[in-house]
């Protein structure tokens, strides 16, 4: 009978090319992080945001959670990455990010036009002026191109998609945010 240590049992269970795939990669500020790429126009996206939620709150500060959006360019995506980028502009990402989607799924459906996501912020109780200026702003036109390259960078060709400390993405996240974890913490120290 072998001995099989913990980290070997663990490797066994994962495997790449079923759980995960090694990328190109995005360069990470930070490490460790797991990213998710999302669209708050994406119904799959909505339906798993609550999944989302307990992963971050599972992985505590041992391992940031951040959120990228997804344009795939089309307009009403696009103006969701906006949406997002004055979210995070504005330090009210807590606030609205479950707005947005109820905005979207539950009411009255995407963003067509910029005044639309301009008034959905005045709304939260932002000064209209600081919307517009924020999303007339070199700013917000560099953050969502940023946004594009991750998503080109990590491969993304459906939302939602778990990127690993911008090298592996997930390919089998579990059933559980339990086991999504615990395929993150495997990645996370993943030798080379």
């Amino acid at each position: 009978m072998a001995i099989v240590s913990g980290q070997s049992a663990i490797a066994a269970v994962y495997q790449e090319g079923v759980d995960y795939v090694k990328i190109t990669g995005i360069p990470e500020a930070t490490k460790p992080v797991v990213r998710e790429f999302f669209s708050y126009n994406c119904g799959h996206c909505y339906k798993q945001d609550a999944f989302f939620k307990k992963v971050a709150n599972l992985l505590g500060d041992e391992i940031q959670f951040e959120r990228t959006p997804v344009g795939a360019g089309r307009n009403s995506w696009i103006l969701s990455q906006e949406a997002y980028y004055l979210a995070q502009k504005f330090s009210v990402t807590k606030q609205v990010h479950g707005n947005i989607f109820t905005r979207i799924h539950e009411k009255e459906g995407a963003f067509t036009r910029p005044d639309q996501l301009k008034d959905f912020f005045v709304k939260q109780g932002l000064n209209e002026q600081d919307v517009e200026a924020a999303m007339n702003s070199t700013d917000a036109k560099l953050a969502l191109m940023n946004y594009d390259t991750q998503a080109q960078l990590a491969g993304i060709r459906g939302v939602p998609s778990i990127v690993v400390d911008g090298k592996y993405l997930v390919k089998n996240p579990g059933k559980t945010p339990e086991d999504l974890v615990r395929l993150v913490k495997y990645l996370n120290v993943l030798e080379e």
